[in-house]
This record gives C-alpha cells, sequence and structure tokens, in this order.
C-alpha cells in the first residue's frame, strides 16, 4: 500500500512525523509531497509533484495544510483517489480563540474555507470526538465523516529517563507557546498561593501571544518562585521534562480549551511523568484523574495549587499516576497504534 502524504506542513513537525512513522511501521509505504514555498509558487509546485507520484492509493492531506487542502480535492478529482483531511484546528475557531484577526470579512473567508474543505473530504481526522462535534455543529457537517486520530508523541525522542534531583527543590514544568487557551496566568496565581513552601519552584519554558502580559503579571504578583525562561530546541525538551517533579497541560477555560488534548500532554506520558491538567470533556476521553493524571478545575488557581502540593505530598500517588500514564501511552498512543489506527482508516476507502 502507497500513501501520497501532501501538504504545505512543515516536515519536522510531531503530528506529521508521528503519522508518517507509525505507517511504515505498519508495512504502509509513504511518499511526502510537500511545499512551503511563497503562497503564489505554492500550488504549482505542489500540483507538479503531485503528479510525479506513481501508482499510489491514498492521499492524506497533514494538519497545517488548511490553504493548500481546495488543491489536494483537485488532485483527488483528478486522480480518482480517496482523500483523508486531517484538519486538526480550524482556521475559523483558532483565529476567534487568539483574538488575532478580527475583520468579519475574514472571519467568513475562513468558516467557508473550513466547511469546503471538510465537506468535500472522503474522511476528516481530528484529536478527540469534542473537537469533531464542533466540526459537526459549526460548519454542518455528517458525523460519518469524521475519525478520531490522538496525537500521540515520537517515543524514539519522548521515554522514561533516570531523575534525581540533587537541589531539594519540587520542580514544577510548564512549556508552551503562550496561546490564551494554555491559561499560563492561572499558574503564576497558584505559584503566589504556594510561595510559603519554599521548596516548591515553577518553571515556566517557552515564548508567545500572552508572554510580555505573564512578565508583567509575574512582577504584580512578585513571585520569587517561578521563572521564565525563552523556548527551547524540540530536542532539549525530554531533559526538562526529565528535571522536573511534576509537568503541567493546559488551564484556559476557554471554549477551545475544553475540547482539546495538547502535545505536551502525550509527550509528558510518554516520559512517564506525572501530569497536572485542567478537567475537561476533551481530556476525559483520554485521561482518568488519579489513576494516570490528576485533574483540576479550569481557570481555577486554587484547584492547580491543591493538586500540586497533593503530589508533593504523596509520593505513592506520584508514581501511580506516573506509571499509570506510561502505560496508557504504550497500549494506545505510540506511532505504532496510531499508524495501525490510520491504517484502518485507510482501509475503509480503499
Amino acid at each position: 500500500m502507497k500513501v501520497c502524504y501532501f501538504g504545505s506542513y512543515l516536515k519536522d513537525y510531531p503530528r506529521h512525523r508521528i503519522i508518517i512513522d507509525g505507517l511504515k511501521q505498519n508495512g504502509v509505504d509513504v511518499v511526502e509531497v510537500t511545499s512551503n514555498a511563497m503562497i503564489l509558487w505554492r500550488y504549482p509546485i505542489l500540483f507538479w509533484k503531485f503528479f510525479k507520484v506513481k501508482n499510489f492509493d491514498i492521499i492524506i492531506v497533514g494538519e497545517a495544510s488548511n490553504y493548500v487542502q481546495p488543491l489536494a480535492l483537485l488532485c483527488k478529482f483528478l486522480s480518482g483517489k480517496p482523500l483523508i483531511f486531517d484538519t486538526f484546528v480550524s482556521l475559523y475557531d483558532t483565529n476567534k480563540d487568539r483574538n488575532i484577526l478580527q475583520n468579519p470579512l475574514i472571519s467568513k473567508l475562513f468558516y467557508y474555507l473550513d466547511k469546503f474543505n471538510c465537506r468535500f473530504s472522503d474522511i476528516v481526522l481530528q484529536d478527540t470526538y469534542e473537537s469533531s462535534k464542533y466540526f459537526i455543529e459549526t460548519f454542518g457537517l455528517s458525523e460519518s465523516k469524521f475519525r478520531r486520530l490522538v496525537i500521540g508523541a515520537e517515543d524514539k525522542i519522548f521515554y522514561p529517563k533516570k531523575f534525581t534531583r540533587m537541589d531539594g527543590k519540587f520542580k514544577v514544568l510548564f512549556y508552551g507557546t503562550y496561546i490564551p487557551l494554555h491559561g499560563i496566568q492561572y499558574i503564576l496565581q497558584a505559584a503566589k498561593l504556594l510561595e510559603e513552601y519554599d521548596d516548591i519552584e515553577f518553571q515556566l519554558i517557552g515564548n508567545g501571544q500572552t508572554f510580555n502580559e505573564m512578565q508583567m503579571l509575574k512582577e504584580e504578583l512578585k513571585l520569587s518562585n517561578l521563572f521564565f525562561m525563552d523556548s527551547v530546541p524540540y530536542m532539549d525538551l525530554p531533559k526538562y521534562i526529565s528535571d522536573a517533579n511534576i509537568c503541567l497541560g493546559i488551564f484556559g477555560g476557554t471554549v477551545k480549551s475544553m475540547r482539546v488534548i495538547p502535545t505536551k500532554v502525550y509527550q509528558i506520558l510518554a516520559m512517564g511523568k506525572p501530569l497536572v491538567t485542567g478537567d475537561s470533556k476533551g481530556v476525559r476521553e483520554l485521561l482518568i484523574s488519579g489513576k494516570n493524571s490528576l485533574l483540576c478545575d479550569m481557570a481555577n488557581p486554587k484547584s492547580l495549587a491543591e493538586c500540586i502540593l497533593l503530589l508533593k505530598n504523596d509520593e505513592v500517588l506520584c508514581e501511580k499516576i506516573s506509571s499509570g500514564g506510561f502505560n496508557l501511552f504504550k497500549s494506545e498512543l505510540s506511532p505504532y497504534y496510531i499508524g495501525k489506527l490510520m491504517l484502518s482508516f485507510i482501509k475503509e476507502l480503499i
């Protein structure tokens, strides 16, 4: 079986590497057709590359290729091959959630592009059932078109490593891109509630939309137990995860945060680290509080602080959710199992 993996995605983005690696582990031949050229050149380059691929069975359009999905649909029509669209995010919803381009005309354009891209695909992938539900209800799409394919993590990069803290600190780690759904302000407020515990230390890695605002909040709260660090190379992330006692997910409480499971959750599970993240319908599709994670109330610094303190004082619980999370990853979330599930979707169409 041969897959044409198509799009304008970044080749080193984990979502694509996990799917491609998983398909290859399940005996599928994958040929990538991708371009990040300027938008005016992207369509002709992709079109030319596509028609050089011979004897393939199906087109998979990689996540973050929303703008070239119309071309992929044309290629589907001309080749007569079925198409799976890994939409993963909605341009319309992302623009609203991050409050970027609040122009009614642009918003409407994004809306109809999302609707068109999904409407004419044979299968549309989402990472949670809640995200699929959003697409179905918002764009008036058929439920039968959607399949869930979790994000997972690269198990050749993220795996349990030996951990020994020598400084006596209980380190709480967050890393991310500082978008609103992360709810980083609630992490800072939780740090303030825990400032009486001299051995608890927060480390926040990353940069992005709300970073300057969070720096100002740190000064306002006069936090001495929380430290910012700029983004680190992707391959260095496991070192920082390994060095932490517990790792944090998202806490924003936005509409979108209630239906998504961020990539970092899977990476933390893969490394066998205790995970604390906000409770939501989306995350409950995967996680059970007290078994493979600890879930706190969204947008609630007191609830987050209580979870951190509980894990600090209960080594047995820490070990229980660490091993539970790692076992969940091994059994359902590794690239092999994601590739196996993707292969089952492919077989539905060919």
